[in-house]
């Protein structure tokens, strides 16, 4: 028997970086995204945002890929917020996102970075906590790769 345990932390934006997200319906959201994962049979162990964002802390099985995993996330999410009209305008994410694998030794501290994303935001953008990742990661624009 396979076995196999990969954890990625995932962060994905909606449209234009929109605030959207407002305090009302960010928890409804996340809960709902969490829900429907769980329900797909998606381990999506933790997430949070703020008002333009969202991070994931996936657990993926040895079937399924970030790719697939994503698509299902972020669009049956998108869908689900038009549906229940919980934004003015139409509800979008945008198709880039940003992953990075998780050791099993840090996913404690990471589910602690994810849970503290308000208090986070109340001092940097999400520009700048993007900009962030991609020096600490080594990532430029000829080497990211955008999938949704």
């Amino acid at each position: 028997m396979s076995w196999s345990r990969i954890w990625i932390h995932v962060v994905f934006s909606t449209k234009y970086r929109a605030p959207v997200l407002r305090d009302e319906i960010r928890r409804k959201v996340f809960m709902h995204m969490k829900e429907y994962a769980m329900s797909k049979g998606i381990e999506l162990d933790m997430i949070n945002g703020y008002l333009d964002h969202a991070h994931c802390l996936l657990c993926l099985t040895r079937e399924q890929t970030l790719g697939d995993v994503m698509k299902i996330i972020k669009g049956e999410s998108a869908y689900w917020i038009n549906k229940n009209k919980l934004t003015r305008t139409k509800f979008v994410w945008q198709d880039d996102y940003w992953a990075v694998s998780v050791s099993e030794a840090h996913v404690t501290r990471v589910r602690g970075y994810i849970l503290r994303q308000e208090e986070h935001h109340k001092g940097k953008t999400f520009e700048t906590e993007i900009n962030r990742f991609m020096l600490k990661y080594g990532w430029t624009n000829s080497n990211k790769k955008t999938n949704s």
